[in-house]
């Protein structure tokens, strides 16, 4: 079973890649969409360069999908498709996604590989998302790149999602920010072969988000 795995650069893909191939899958290659206007991963904003680290530490093939800023849906679609249609190429029959409770994207994901040869596999589906998040603080370093402010407040941009933060989440806020509350970035995973080199940079607000940004460090 060879496989794809959308890669968003997040605790989610992660622990996605890690439950697949545990369960027998061969996965291979990552896909991600990519602003090509600032060389970074769409809505997390994780850097390109930290992107790709990534992938060489997972042992993953980077297949990247450039988008334009701002993205129509129809220009998104008809370059995700494209993209489909190179991991075809390369064998791929599975594609890998991270999603845990929400419905109408899972469905989406559903209609849009429908008739491509491609199945799709939700290895995280209905896992309860706080014993989830406890796992990931307990094995990942996973920083909190991207906050919606009006659902968290703003101190918690950049920071470590370790146990301490989980004990910070407001009421009602998801403890794997499924709702948009939050996106991160891993740093360092049980699928890594090492952890990826990176230093918090600068802390912007931007389109009604909270960015921290990770810049790249070095070996």
């Amino acid at each position: 079973m060879t496989a794809a795995i959308g890669w968003s650069s997040g605790k989610d893909a992660c622990m996605a890649l890690i439950r697949a191939r545990a369960a027998g899958y061969q996965v291979t290659t990552a896909l991600t969409t990519l602003n090509d206007t600032f060389d970074r991963v769409a809505m997390h904003g994780t850097r390109a360069a930290i992107l790709r680290a990534q992938a060489e530490a997972a042992g993953l093939e980077l297949l990247e999908v450039p988008l334009p800023w701002p993205c129509t849906n129809e220009i998104y679609e008809a370059r995700m498709a494209k993209a489909v249609e190179a991991l075809k190429g390369k064998g791929i029959t599975q594609m890998i996604f991270g999603d845990l409770f929400l419905e109408d994207v899972r469905d989406y994901r559903i209609a849009q590989l429908e008739g491509t040869g491609i199945t799709p596999v939700f290895p995280l589906w209905g896992e309860d998302t706080t014993a989830l998040a406890r796992e990931v603080a307990e094995s990942f370093d996973t920083r909190i790149v991207t906050l919606d402010p009006s659902k968290l407040p703003e101190a918690l941009a950049g920071r470590r999602l370790d146990a301490a933060l989980l004990s910070e989440l407001p009421e009602g806020v998801d403890p794997c920010g499924e709702n948009g509350e939050f996106h991160t970035c891993v740093l360092d995973a049980p699928c890594f072969r090492a952890p990826i080199p990176a230093a918090r940079g600068e802390t912007v607000t931007r389109d009604g988000f909270v960015y921290s940004d990770l810049v790249l460090t070095g070996s």
